[in-house]
């Protein structure tokens, strides 16, 4: 069963090792656990519904409004664990049509309720939070429209219901031999609409491509009317009406039908793990490998410090131990970084890109380990947000952020931002441990993911402070330096300040205009990408 007040089902537990525990409290300090609330205790705090009037697809039942009112985001982890939700929805929709999701947008305009699409509820940037209203709030929730609707295999584009998650989109493509091949690392809860309206990049994107290039097509559904993209492969008519979709968060309209790219199975799929002796040799090469378009499917650098860290919380110090033997004999010492990367594809296609891929990485002192690191990042490729569960009750909080930029601009942006994550509690006499790998890579530049841990406050609102300070000293410093606010997660309503940064005011203007010509009264997913 899906948690409540956390990521994925209850039955999956990651739970850190022992020296993973030491290898913290040498670098933060000593873990400070704090009490978690139980869902008695939140489902007494939910108030009546503010909905007088009554709909059959809206439920009012406390505890469905509850698993609806938090994304995954850390203020979403402690509003959960603390039991301080703040403001609840007044119910949740259910559709499982188009003509059901028009319909309750019909209703909502007549009753004069404020409306928020959900998907997965994966949401780390405030997506889905309803917020102080003096309407009633509507959480209209895609999960009963997650059927595969169509498959054209003479073209390759399959049309879904947007509630469709990772599993469930993957399990009837494969039934007939195809896959999306989308794999964010909330896949197993995060949903196709949701991808596309946070414009997500999944961890084999060097292949598949983002989720605008798999993105053919589909619906929305709007206060104005629905707007229907048909697809083609390709078109000069203007400019493409895709992009009013893509990444338009829930503000503009709900997603109610997508269209998508889909491949063939292939036939052969491997990973394999090397390490290079020193960061700047390591983002050389992988800026190398990724100019000279050797064909892989995913390629994940991890800088020094996450190398290290990645190895502590593995686990088997005695086989990491051989391992470090090994890669010191190799010329891979202190400083050493781990690339990770994939090859998918046909046996004769995978024999010759690993070939091209070890000929080009020897030059920068690359050390192969083999596949069996690269199947262990398989096998463990989606558990990461359940770190969050163990890190926690060892007294530990655990977040990340995420930007890209240009390769001239790589790393000078993740050593600034990697800085006022690690001095950002200093004040405080509170330590911050940091550290970031490259899993989006291309031609022009890169992702840079940075994930940092620290401890708690004595209190809730303590720790939410002390995560607020370090969330905006790293989204100022990404703004102020050639970063995008967000190259994954979307904006959301925790990014929305630094929009303008990047969109410029005639951007965001174009962008509100947008929002009214659709949404004219204002009830559709408030304060999300834009500021209201």
């Amino acid at each position: 069963m899906r948690r409540w007040n956390g990521w994925g089902d209850e039955a999956t537990q990651v739970v850190l090792p022992a020296n993973g525990g030491a290898f913290l409290e040498a670098r933060v300090g000593m873990g400070q656990a704090l009490a978690d609330a139980s869902l008695a205790q939140v489902l007494a705090q939910v108030p009546a519904s503010r909905l007088l009037a009554r709909h059959p697809l809206v439920c009012l039942d406390a505890e469905v409004r509850v698993r609806h009112a938090r994304g995954q985001s850390l203020p979403d982890w402690l509003a959960m664990r603390s039991g301080d939700f703040g403001v609840f929805p007044d119910g949740v929709a259910l559709p499982e049509t188009p003509a059901q999701i028009r319909e309750l947008l019909a209703w909502a305009r007549e009753h004069d309720v404020i409306v928020i699409p959900y998907g997965g509820g994966t949401s780390v940037a405030g997506h889905i939070n309803p917020v102080e209203s003096e309407k009633p709030v509507l959480t209209l929730s895609l999960e009963r429209m997650t059927q595969l609707l169509d498959l054209d295999e003479s073209s390759l584009i399959a049309t879904f219901a947007p509630g469709a998650n990772g599993p469930q989109v993957e399990a009837q493509l494969r039934a007939r031999g195809y896959t999306l091949g989308h794999f964010p690392q909330s896949w197993e809860l995060s949903t196709l609409g949701g991808w596309v309206a946070s414009r997500s990049s999944g961890q084999q994107s060097l292949r598949y491509g983002r989720i605008e290039q798999l993105f053919a097509g589909g619906k929305l559904e709007t206060f104005a009317g629905t707007l229907e993209i048909p697809t083609f492969p390709a078109s000069a008519a203007g400019p493409d009406l895709r992009e009013l979709i893509l990444g338009s968060e829930g503000r503009f309209g709900v997603i109610s039908e997508v269209k998508v790219r889909v491949t063939r199975l292939a036939e052969q799929e491997k990973f394999f793990a090397v390490f290079l002796p020193s960061w700047q040799q390591a983002l050389a090469g992988i800026r190398a490998l990724v100019q000279a378009r050797v064909p892989l499917s995913m390629l994940r650098l991890s800088n020094a410090i996450e190398t290290e860290t990645q190895l502590a919380l593995a686990g088997h110090p005695e086989q990491i131990a051989w391992l470090e033997k090994y890669l010191a004999l190799r010329g891979a010492r202190s400083g050493k970084c781990m690339l990770t990367f994939g090859v998918t594809g046909n046996r004769a296609q995978n024999a010759l890109s690993v070939k091209q891929a070890k000929r080009l990485l020897k030059g920068f002192g690359g050390v192969f380990t083999g596949t069996l690191l690269g199947k262990k990042w398989a096998e463990n490729r989606f558990r990461f947000p359940y770190l969050r569960h163990g890190l926690w009750e060892a007294g530990y909080a655990v977040d990340t952020l995420e930007t890209a930029t240009d390769w001239s601009n790589v790393d000078n942006l993740l050593n600034k931002v990697e800085d006022s994550l690690r001095h950002g509690l200093s004040e405080e006499g509170e330590r911050v441990h940091v550290f970031t790998h490259l899993s989006h890579v291309y031609g022009q530049g890169s992702s840079i993911y940075t994930t940092y841990v620290f401890r708690p406050g004595s209190s809730y609102g303590e720790t939410l402070a002390r995560w607020s300070k370090l969330k905006q000293a790293a989204s100022q410093t990404i703004a102020d330096n050639r970063g995008t606010i967000s190259h994954q997660h979307g904006v959301g309503r925790d990014h929305a300040p630094y929009l303008a940064a990047e969109k410029g005011e005639l951007g965001i203007a174009v962008l509100q205009s947008m929002a009214q010509h659709f949404d004219p009264e204002g009830r559709l997913a408030p304060g999300v990408l834009l500021e209201d």
